[in-house]
């Protein structure tokens, strides 16, 4: 009893202290041991939101205290990574804003694709392709590659540089040695296919024709080499004329890419039809003296056209081919230029009846057509002054340069 009488004493004024203390000494009343720890709880002062914590357990909240330290320590932790982490998420989000100018790659990859539109000119470079295909037509246009020579015609330029001299004169005798060498050259006209001969511009064609044309004159020429005349007409046309071999000439068939062909269907097909420019004519040999000279070199589709000027020039320079007489008011003409023979062929391309309007058609063609290639006085001549046109008598003596 005592001691309930005592507690009760001691109530009132431990009630009375309480309400009379400020509110940090505001701790719940208990055991002498909460005297004890209040001097302790006034110390962390700034913690004072603990008192809303249990009042028994308020030795554990100090323990909670520390704890609450150490995630301070852990918010500044926090802080530093969550601020490391801020800066190098941010500068990754400034790899993404490097991600946006690699979207701006992509920008760059249209351009690309705009590459693939210069791809598809590429594409369009396999229409050069069929433009390779029209290498075919280049190759009739073969003007479109002018600087690729046509090889085949280097074939000829061993025989005719060893076996004929500038004067286009022919060592017969010693070509006739090597036969076998001249007939291997032939064979390779036989053997070209077609389809290549086809894919070649026209000047290559000229050539290609003329020189078959001409390697193949040397042929059947030194095949009947030396000559024997009929000693009935050797009086008549002498021991070394063509003409005793003439109609084994015109009779002489050759092959040419697999086809049959004659000296007269070369020329009636290709130099007279298809190709229609009469130069060709001064660069056919005729393995005559009054014939337009053998050229010791090939012709080539690159070169055509000068090598066929030279030609005409130099068939012109011979006395035996043209000359003028002032004094007799006389004009000569080689017998190729006859109406008979090549005359007409001219009439095409040089026929005019504003000059020469005492002449034939084929002779008006043919005087206009050499009035290119002489001299300005020597074509006034020709044009205005008056004279009368005679054909040189032709001479058949072999062009033999042994």
């Amino acid at each position: 009893m005592r001691k309930h009488l005592v507690i009760f004493a001691v109530l009132p004024a431990v009630l009375v202290f309480i309400i009379g203390c400020p509110p940090d000494d505001a701790e719940p009343a208990g055991s002498p041991k909460v005297e004890i720890f209040e001097p302790e709880i006034a110390k962390p002062g700034p913690n004072e939101v603990t008192p809303a914590m249990p009042e028994p357990n308020e030795v554990e909240p100090s323990k909670d205290e520390p704890d609450e330290v150490e995630p301070a320590k852990t918010e500044p932790n926090q802080a530093d990574p969550n601020q490391t982490e801020p800066d190098k998420t941010e500068p990754n989000e400034a790899e993404p804003a490097k991600s946006e100018p690699n979207d701006i790659k992509p920008a760059q990859t249209e351009p690309n694709q705009v590459e693939s539109a210069i791809v598809e000119p590429n594409d369009t470079e396999p229409n050069d392709v069929e433009p390779n295909d029209v290498e075919p037509n280049d190759v009739e246009p073969n003007d479109v590659e002018p600087n690729q020579p046509v090889a085949f015609h280097d074939k000829c330029a061993e025989i005719l540089k060893t076996f004929v001299n500038k004067k286009g004169m022919v060592d017969y005798k010693t070509l006739r040695r090597k036969r076998l060498k001249l007939k291997a050259l032939t064979d390779e006209f036989d053997n070209l296919d077609r389809k290549v001969y086809d894919s070649w511009p026209k000047n290559d064609k000229i050539a290609f024709w003329i020189n078959a044309y001409n390697i193949h004159k040397l042929n059947v020429v030194t095949d009947n080499y030396p000559i024997h005349g009929s000693r009935f007409l050797i009086p008549i046309w002498g021991p070394n004329s063509i003409r005793h071999i003439e109609k084994i000439i015109n009779r002489y068939k050759f092959l040419v890419m697999d086809e049959q062909f004659r000296f007269p269907d070369v020329e009636a097909r290709f130099f007279c039809k298809e190709f229609d420019d009469p130069r060709i004519f001064f660069a056919l040999t005729q393995a005559t003296l009054s014939g337009p000279p053998l050229r010791n070199e090939p012709y080539t589709g690159r070169k055509l056209d000068k090598q066929l000027d030279d030609q005409v020039v130099n068939f012109l320079s011979s006395p035996l081919s043209f000359r003028i007489d002032k004094a007799r008011e006389k004009v000569y003409l080689s017998a190729i230029f006859q109406a008979t023979w090549y005359g007409k062929e001219f009439i095409s391309k040089y026929g005019i009846d504003r000059k020469f309007k005492d002449q034939q058609p084929a002779t008006q063609a043919v005087l206009n057509f050499i009035t290119h290639y002489v001299s300005k006085e020597t074509a006034s001549f020709l044009e205005v002054e008056n004279y009368s046109v005679q054909f040189i008598k032709y001479d058949w003596t072999i062009n033999d340069g042994t």
